[in-house]
């Protein structure tokens, strides 16, 4: 990668979303011409940011216009009102807004973690899956507009969800984490993010501060700690409910898809990959030695895995 690369930083941008409490904000960091029609859509995990995604977005920006929102209540989004509206359904919709404002002949998406359950959802909800209620779309989110999506790529997520994996994460998601100094904040995120699989300090720090910002003379998390609230809330029931929509939306999707899998993945098991790619024949898997939850899409194995799959 040449230096003037390595320099570069995205474009901030921003669409105006609504939930049940109001409007909000929701920020985005853009790569790539302004002008490409031919966009990728990248989306975050459960406590990260847009940011994430600076690595692989600055590996495609000359093929796509390289689209990576922070999700609402994170980075530079607003905060929700009611923190009650921090459920996938909402992301979902905002993401419906986004779309909206690019105007895109194509949408790829990356998603991570949570950002793959967005996609997947959203995905279902613009293709209307039969038997579905044609006026309830998926989750009941009604029909989408038009969604041009093409191929989608599932980081370490799928239809089924790992109650013990999802406990771990509930674990620190509400914790009001401070630090007096930056250094202390990235040990955080290292002993947190394990999962993240081996990196050098540079690695650590840079993502560590996207996700803390510094307040008071202290270094505080970047999201809305009441994001928990309904992530902690989840019963098994509402859960097993989420599985099946994932799953018949999974079954459904509307072109090539790649799954990436940490092999020591506590959310992804190998048996849900497997199953996957038995039910939706469109899906082919990569998996990832030394990593768990989740791939970070920064070392070159991964970028070429994504790239090889969306430039195909």
């Amino acid at each position: 990668m040449s230096e003037s690369a390595q320099a570069e930083q995205p474009r901030l941008g921003s669409v105006t979303c609504a939930s049940r409490s109001g409007f909000h904000r929701m920020a985005y960091w853009e790569w790539g011409d302004p002008a490409n029609d031919r966009v990728l859509l990248c989306v975050h995990g459960l406590t990260r940011s847009g940011r994430d995604f600076d690595h692989v977005a600055r590996a495609l920006q000359g093929d796509y216009r390289v689209i990576c929102p922070d999700v609402a209540g994170r980075g530079r989004s607003d905060w929700l009102i009611d923190p009650a509206n921090y459920i996938v359904p909402q992301y979902v919709a905002d993401m419906v807004a986004l779309v909206a404002r690019l105007q895109a002949r194509q949408i790829d998406w990356i998603g991570t973690s949570m950002g793959g359950l967005i996609g997947m959802v959203l995905a279902g909800t613009a293709a209307a899956s039969p038997g579905l209620r044609p006026d309830r779309g998926v989750w009941g989110l009604g029909r989408a507009p038009d969604v041009p999506l093409g191929r989608m790529v599932f980081n370490d997520i799928g239809p089924a969800l790992d109650l013990d994996g999802l406990g771990r994460i509930a674990d620190y998601v509400g914790e009001a984490s401070r630090f007096k100094n930056f250094a202390d904040a990235v040990a955080y995120v290292r002993s947190t993010s394990e999962g993240f699989g081996p990196h050098d300090e540079q690695g650590w720090t840079e993502l560590t501060e996207h996700v803390f910002n510094q307040q008071d003379g202290e270094w505080v998390k970047h999201y809305d700690l009441r994001l928990a609230q309904p992530f902690a809330s989840q019963t098994p029931e509402a859960l097993a409910g989420a599985e099946r929509v994932l799953w018949r939306a999974w079954e459904h999707l509307p072109g090539p898809v790649l799954v990436l899998r940490g092999q020591d993945s506590d959310i992804l098991p190998a048996s849900v990959a497997q199953e996957m790619l038995q039910r939706n024949p469109q899906a082919r898997c990569v998996e990832f030695a030394g990593v768990g939850h989740a791939p970070t899409l920064r070392s070159p194995d991964q970028i070429a895995a994504v790239r090889d799959f969306l430039l195909a």
